[in-house]
């Protein structure tokens, strides 16, 4: 979501007359695109955005702005830890930013840029790090308010875009060539359309669009997901084998602490729905050690559901308090180093997993897009991601930059598959 960002903020500057620097050193402008969902990304902003004091003294016409759900979330906080920034934009006034950098040129003094709860549901500025690959925001937002979770604080409640918009942009992708839409939204299969079912309809649509050979999507919430969207992915056949649905928790205690609308049996009951009907797909999720109140007997429910689901890969957290969200007025009593234990026994029980989901693989011929070039000099020369969602380098001329082939995997690490193309 933050990296799309970033591309749309890019965009609305090239359309405003400015280009890349090379460098942080070379530049004239330097925006932090933040997130709030941990405390740890904050601190490293504040970090960051000290160093380049010296750099605002060397270039007295220079703009440094902080935007983002960082910006949404300390405010003017950020003024008295960091002075010497222009400007503070939060996530819904992101197209504010080149007026933003007009008025700090003209040297007004600090800026706010925090007044709106939602963006305009208008299109989108075309700027893409990719050229195979291409990420569409279809909605913004949350209504869900987990305990924990900052997101509906910073970016608001939940809005979908026009389904037109979202179309006539995947449309124009096909038309520059794009072969991949990753379709992007706090809960994605929440989309709403008018229509009824209106995530699958979305699907069914792009689905259609000449040119555009793989759709993915993400992040889906596990009282959005259903047989009928397990079916409609089966159905179509550029919609891809993977699906990353966040746990959280793996106690049943804990889930209804994190309100997260779902206990374990529901959750269980989805991947095996899942897997009947998409058999050789994949599942990623997403998981939180040390939420305030959790016991050992907690977390070992938690390290159970992973060696029982067997994730491909998932994202594991050290809980932190996000003010203003519900949890952050709960007792953080779990010790920091139990926390960083635990986060640590989940890292490498997942690790393990995913080595051996990962070895089942060798010897299979499998489906990759070739998004780029992989480091240079290296004997696998290229990479992609296979319908599944996982990374696979491999030997290759340039020439197949943007095509679909095929690849024997040779070798597997937890992360990547090590592959040879197939004539």
């Amino acid at each position: 979501m933050n990296s799309r960002d970033t591309e749309l903020v890019y965009g609305l500057l090239l359309e405003n007359g400015y280009g890349k620097a090379d460098s942080a050193e070379n530049a004239d402008i330097i925006l932090f695109n933040t997130c709030s969902v941990r405390k740890h990304a904050e601190d490293r902003v504040y970090g960051q955005a000290l160093l380049l004091r010296k750099w605002k003294r060397k270039n007295p016409n220079a703009v440094l702005g902080v935007i983002g759900c960082m910006a949404q979330n300390h405010k003017e906080k950020i003024f008295d830890k960091l002075p010497h920034v222009d400007f503070v934009c939060g996530p819904a006034n992101i197209y504010e930013i080149p007026e933003l950098i007009k008025k700090a040129l003209s040297r007004r003094g600090h800026l706010l840029a925090l007044d709106r709860r939602q963006r305009p549901n208008v299109g989108q500025p075309a700027c893409r790090e990719s050229d195979v690959s291409a990420s569409v925001s279809i909605s913004e937002g949350c209504d869900n308010f987990c305990a924990y979770c900052i997101v509906p604080y910073v970016r608001g409640r939940e809005q979908s875009r026009s389904e037109k918009l979202i179309l006539d942009e995947i449309k124009n992708l096909a038309d520059l060539g794009y072969k991949e839409v990753v379709l992007l939204g706090q809960n994605v299969n929440s989309y709403k359309s008018g229509r009824v079912n209106g995530f699958v309809k979305l699907l069914e649509d792009i689905n259609k669009i000449k040119g555009i050979e793989r759709i993915r999507f993400m992040t889906s919430h596990p009282k959005d997901a259903s047989p009928r969207l397990f079916k409609a992915m089966r159905d179509m056949e550029k919609v891809c084998e993977h699906l990353h649905l966040p746990l959280q928790s793996g106690s049943d205690r804990i889930l209804k602490r994190m309100r997260r609308g779902y206990g374990t049996a529901k959750y269980l009951k989805l991947v095996e729905s899942f897997r009947k009907i998409l058999p050789g797909s994949s599942i990623t999720t997403d998981i939180i050690v040390g939420f305030p109140g959790e016991t050992e007997k907690d977390f070992d429910r938690t390290y159970k559901i992973i060696e029982k689901v067997k994730f491909d890969s998932a994202f594991i957290f050290k809980y932190s308090p996000r003010p203003p969200a519900k949890a952050s007025g709960y007792p953080d009593d779990v010790p920091p180093d139990t926390k960083a234990g635990r986060n640590q026994a989940l890292l490498k029980l997942q690790e393990n997993v995913s080595r051996r989901i990962n070895e089942s693989l060798v010897g299979k011929n499998l489906e990759v897009l070739v998004e780029a070039e992989n480091s240079p000099g290296k004997i696998e020369t290229l990479w992609g991601r296979t319908r599944t969602n996982k990374v696979a380098v491999f030997g290759g001329e340039l020439n197949l930059l943007k095509k679909l082939i095929n690849i024997r995997v040779k070798s597997v690490t937890p992360y990547t598959l090590v592959g040879e193309k197939l004539s």
